[in-house]
């Protein structure tokens, strides 16, 4: 299980930004922070990270060790995710974590198609959250290349799908949460919750979730 080179490296500032989330686990310093590839979205690799202990890891499993944080990279992950690096984002709108990797999704063999139709992004709440998207959100966060982009409202419940730079973010709760949430329920009160989606536009996702029973 253990690996001579890390396959993925920890910044400090990550390092401590995990143990900070960590302490609010139960048995926090029985866990560790499982970094995995979940698929793809574009040019880009979609991640879930979250707390599990070290002893649910495979033989072909990677566990590294960050000082008093132990890393866990799932096999199927490992190559994928060789020679990317764990930071933090220093955009105040984007405070979450980032994942700068080298390694990119290989080149679908044909367009993918949608089985489910677009949804209806023509009501006045929808259009009321698509404007702040694009006169508070996506601005700031462009300097990173990453994008918000919705895709559905439903009820008081407003989809995102984070894009380009914004794949890489770790911890979108965090993102979500204090950053793009707090500017879409400010503009938009019928908002009352958003959630991050991936490549599926049913269902979340999330970046980080707490620890897996």
């Amino acid at each position: 299980m253990a690996d001579q080179q890390p396959v993925l490296t920890v910044t400090d500032q990550a390092r401590k930004k995990v143990l900070t989330l960590r302490e609010g686990e139960p048995n926090a310093d029985q866990l560790a922070l499982w970094v995995e590839v979940t698929g793809a979205a574009g040019a880009q690799f979609t991640y879930d990270m979250y707390f599990d202990t070290v002893d649910k890891a495979g033989d072909d499993d990677v566990v590294q060790r960050h000082d008093d944080l132990p890393v866990v990279v799932p096999a199927a992950s490992v190559d994928r995710l060789r020679g990317a690096t764990l930071g933090v984002s220093r955009d105040l709108l984007n405070p979450g974590m980032t994942i700068t990797n080298p390694n990119i999704p290989p080149a679908p063999a044909s367009p993918a198609i949608s089985a489910r139709p677009p949804a209806d992004l023509s009501g006045d709440v929808a259009q009321r959250v698509i404007q702040v998207l694009d006169a508070q959100i996506n601005p700031s966060i462009a300097s990173h290349g990453g994008q918000a982009e919705l895709v559905a409202v439903e009820d008081t419940t407003a989809y995102l799908r984070l894009s380009g730079g914004c794949q890489g973010c770790g911890m979108a709760t965090v993102t979500l949460s204090q950053g793009i949430e707090v500017a879409i329920r400010e503009s938009v009160p019928e908002i009352t919750s958003v959630v991050d989606v991936t490549d599926h536009a049913s269902g979340a996702n999330p970046y980080y979730e707490p620890a897996k029973k």
